[in-house]
């Protein structure tokens, strides 16, 4: 019983941390453009120089 005492405020300030910083992330608009980012990780633009001749 004595470990509650310190482990539900522990639990509870934890939580509120993730969601303030969760809340940050939107905010700072770090979900507005997944699909863009997914294509310019994923595809090329620039055409490749070949090595080769």
């Amino acid at each position: 019983m004595n470990a509650l005492v310190f482990l539900v405020p522990a639990a509870l300030v934890l939580g509120l941390l993730g969601l303030a910083l969760f809340l940050w992330t939107l905010k700072s608009r770090q979900y507005d453009d997944l699909d863009g980012a997914a294509s310019r990780i994923l595809f090329d633009d620039l055409p490749r120089k070949d090595k080769t001749q």
